[in-house]
């Protein structure tokens, strides 16, 4: 079973960057798509962002150009950059595993929060 642990948030201003990390421990995640997901306040989580285990990416419109996931396969690590990061970026961001078409293996959450 895959233990995912997030870190990384803090508090931005508009415009700054900032880099999340989702260490992995438990078993390899090397065979597995990673995403990403964040929960705004009030709102449904919503998709972010996902690595394939051959590294394609796919992005939500809402960050495309902004943000870049990233995997270390030795390291056992998923990484979100946030480049450009805008007030409406604020939320609880997850990591999750993708496992037979369902995502699950939730980590607790890192809060971004950006000024504005």
């Amino acid at each position: 079973q895959v233990q995912l642990l997030e870190s990384g948030g803090g508090l931005v201003q508009t415009g700054g960057s900032l880099r999340l990390s989702c260490a992995a421990s438990g078993r390899s995640i090397r065979g597995y798509t990673m995403g990403w997901f964040r929960q705004a306040p009030g709102k449904e989580r919503e998709f972010v962002a996902l690595i394939g285990r051959n590294v394609g990416t796919e992005y939500a419109d809402s960050v495309k150009g902004r943000f870049t996931i990233s995997r270390d396969t030795a390291k056992n690590t998923v990484y979100l950059q946030m480049n450009n990061v805008k007030p409406e970026d604020t939320a609880v961001y997850y990591c999750a595993v993708r496992n037979d078409g369902t995502w699950g293996n939730w980590g607790k959450g890192t809060l971004v929060t950006v000024s504005s």
